[in-house]
């Protein structure tokens, strides 16, 4: 057995935490201990490092201004914050456009609010790529839509929905537009300003940041019901004294994602991983959209293999990867995505190897060299030979 991952390829779950962010937590910890609405010496100190923060977070996101960035405590948090706000701003609307493979905290409060308000839902398809109707999307667009959803890229296939491209329509029939970005932020140029985006849900431990701090891009002058009340924090759309720590934290990954993007190393490095499985185990598939999908991001199925046994098996060998959204482990139920594309036959499956900047050609050299024991244990090297 080897004590703890060789090699970690589930960035898309989370990313280890960078030490300098550490570092700067650390110190936020013991040096910030003033509660940063008090108007003394302690309290400045640490509203100063608030707003340090929110301005590298908004320029990691290119956005118009700082204050248009509210820091929450996760990209969850954000997605439901975007909705409820959504449809408070334009009352008398009842109708949401979102696509069929949303994150969870989406899917789920979309479901709730149909219930409970009467919420009319349009889930959009995806073909057999992950790949957005467009068709569809222009159809469900009425004056009666209060709110487009969509997220930016799917955790599971890396697969990228144009955004940008689809925030005019949104907004010709009045419509608020928002993206659920927590996947994208620090790994694309999301430039929220030049897309005219509405708001944008972004979550720090994505890109190397703490886990419980995101934050809410709000465009301004867009109108916004906060869903934590009871305080003026956040400029009174989020109640409840400031995560000092992770707010610092989070402020330091976004600067360091902005100076350090290893993009093209990283889809080097994911290239060189799906070619030497295929080259492996022939019988294996790449899943999503391979012309525009995150560069991180290779979602494979092993037609014939039991995903949850070989990652058992990668396990033990050190290899850390999933078999998709990490907000839906433990279930057994195929994930929403697959059956979205069609593909419920491989559902049981599939692989995700989801890289960070801290992946190396020796993590692939790892994975590529214990492969080949690994689907023989799991039956399927004969299979793909």
């Amino acid at each position: 057995m080897v004590a703890g991952p060789v090699a970690y390829f589930d960035a898309n779950a989370t990313t280890p935490v960078d030490p300098r962010v550490a570092e700067a937590m650390l110190s936020a910890l013991t040096d910030l201990h003033g509660n940063p609405s008090s108007s003394h010496a302690a309290g400045r100190d640490a509203r100063r490092a608030i707003e340090a923060a929110r301005h590298e977070v908004a320029t990691l996101i290119g956005a118009g201004r700082p204050d248009e960035v509210v820091f929450t405590s996760g990209g969850s948090e954000s997605n439901v914050a975007a909705i409820r706000a959504a449809l408070a701003a334009r009352p008398g609307r009842r109708e949401v456009v979102t696509s069929a493979v949303e994150h969870p905290s989406v899917h789920v409060t979309l479901d709730r609010l149909a219930t409970t308000d009467g919420i009319v839902i349009h889930r959009l398809p995806v073909d057999e790529c992950g790949r957005l109707d467009l068709d569809a999307y222009r159809a469900a667009l009425g004056p009666d839509t209060a709110l487009v959803t969509l997220m930016t890229a799917n955790n599971e296939t890396g697969t990228l929905f144009p955004f940008a491209d689809l925030v005019p329509a949104a907004h010709t029939v009045g419509a608020l537009f928002h993206t659920d970005a927590v996947q994208a932020a620090g790994r694309l140029d999301l430039s929220v300003a030049a897309s005219g985006v509405d708001m944008a849900s972004l979550s720090a431990h994505k890109l190397h940041g703490p886990k419980g701090i995101g934050a809410l891009h709000i465009r301004h002058r867009v109108p916004f019901e906060g869903l934590v009340t009871g305080g003026g924090q956040e400029r009174g759309r989020r109640a409840g004294t400031e995560n000092v720590p992770g707010i610092v934290g989070f402020g330091v990954a976004a600067r360091l994602a902005l100076m350090d993007n290893q993009a093209t190393r990283i889809a080097g490095l994911r290239d060189r991983l799906e070619k030497g499985i295929l080259s492996a185990l022939p019988g294996t598939l790449v899943l999503g959209d391979l012309s525009a999908r995150l560069a991180n991001t290779a979602c494979l199925a092993f037609p014939g293999a039991d995903a949850e046994m070989m990652l058992h098996r990668l396990d033990r060998a050190g290899i850390a990867a999933s078999s998709g959204s990490a907000c839906a482990a433990g279930g057994m139920t195929p994930s929403r995505m697959l059956l979205a594309m069609g593909l419920k036959h491989l559902a049981g499956s599939v692989v995700r190897f989801s890289l960070s900047r801290l992946n190396t050609d020796a993590d692939i050299d790892h994975l590529l060299a214990s492969l080949p024991a690994i689907a023989r244990e799991a039956g399927i090297l004969e299979t793909a030979a």
